[in-house]
């Protein structure tokens, strides 16, 4: 029988072991290192919590250049679906202007978060953004915003683990489950 775990009122299977979480860190880390290779600046790492912050963690153990670590918290999610509008609940707390920028996401799906949290550090003056996230559903993607690193693709269905969440549960998984409809 499959791995599964119960939060709240809702069951969830395994969908992506560690093993392949931990191949894909490798091969964005990786990407990374190449872009920034022998760089004379230090970019500024921005983890978006709460949900990035161990795909963030993993990452910067990767990295070798130096790098600044920041991080804001935005939400856009109640329950298990998006509502569409960004909330910014902590802010920059240092000066970006003419910084080089990689956000680290945990997920990508409308993609109105990153576009948000772009337009606001392109206001606060940083000189590059660049995109880092570790999931990426296609399927509902629909904006213009490039996305420089992308660990995996995944279909457009509810997860938990590694960092992701379900009303604030299932993040300390080190494995990533789907909803089990």
């Amino acid at each position: 029988m499959e791995p599964r775990i119960k939060l709240h009122d809702k069951s969830f299977k395994l969908f992506l072991p560690y093993s392949e979480i931990e191949t894909a860190i490798d091969q964005v880390a990786e990407r990374i290192n190449k872009d920034f290779h022998g760089c004379e600046d230090v970019p500024i790492i921005l983890c978006v919590l709460n949900g990035s912050i161990l795909f963030t963690a993993e990452l910067m153990k990767r990295l070798d250049f130096n790098a600044q670590f920041l991080s804001v918290r935005l939400s856009s999610y109640q329950g298990t679906r998006s509502t569409g509008e960004v909330q910014q609940l902590l802010g920059l707390t240092e000066d970006i202007r003419g910084r080089r920028i990689i956000i680290i996401e945990d997920i990508v799906d409308t993609g109105t978060t990153m576009e948000n949290l772009h337009g606001m550090l392109l206001e606060k003056g940083a000189a590059e953004i660049r995109i880092c996230t570790m999931l990426l559903k296609p399927e509902v993607y629909r904006k213009a915003l490039p996305l420089d690193y992308v660990a995996m693709e995944i279909p457009n269905r509810f997860i938990v683990g590694f960092g992701l969440d379900y009303d604030e549960l299932g993040r300390n998984y080190k494995d990533i489950y789907v909803l089990d409809s």
